[in-house]
């Protein structure tokens, strides 16, 4: 039997550092089960792509997600990724306060 999901791995990169924007990609990598070196692929694609944004913070890099950016597909491209956030994650998009929840 195929194992598959949902959810795509970008989804879940950005999944992960939409719940901690300081999220180093070690710990990305190892919450979402791919590589290092895969999961910094996907945060540059992520950057690049303008679903999130990436300032350095001393020596960590601190992560943005932009809430109001449109999906990709045709057929989600009327949803924004703030939903998708705010649907799977405990936090609402673009929020930096942990105490912040979706009801």
């Amino acid at each position: 039997m195929s194992h598959w999901t949902f959810l795509t791995n970008h989804a879940h990169v950005l999944l992960c550092v939409a719940e901690d924007p300081d999220a180093r990609v070690r710990d990305v990598a190892d919450t979402v089960g791919v590589t290092e070196r895969a999961a910094q692929r996907i945060l540059s694609e992520l950057e690049e792509a303008g679903y999130l944004s990436k300032t350095r913070d001393g020596r960590r890099n601190r992560y943005t997600v932009d809430p109001a950016a449109r999906m990709r597909h045709p057929m989600d491209s009327s949803h924004r990724i703030g939903e998708l956030v705010d649907l799977l994650t405990d936090r609402r998009a673009g929020s930096h306060d942990a105490g912040s929840r979706a009801d």
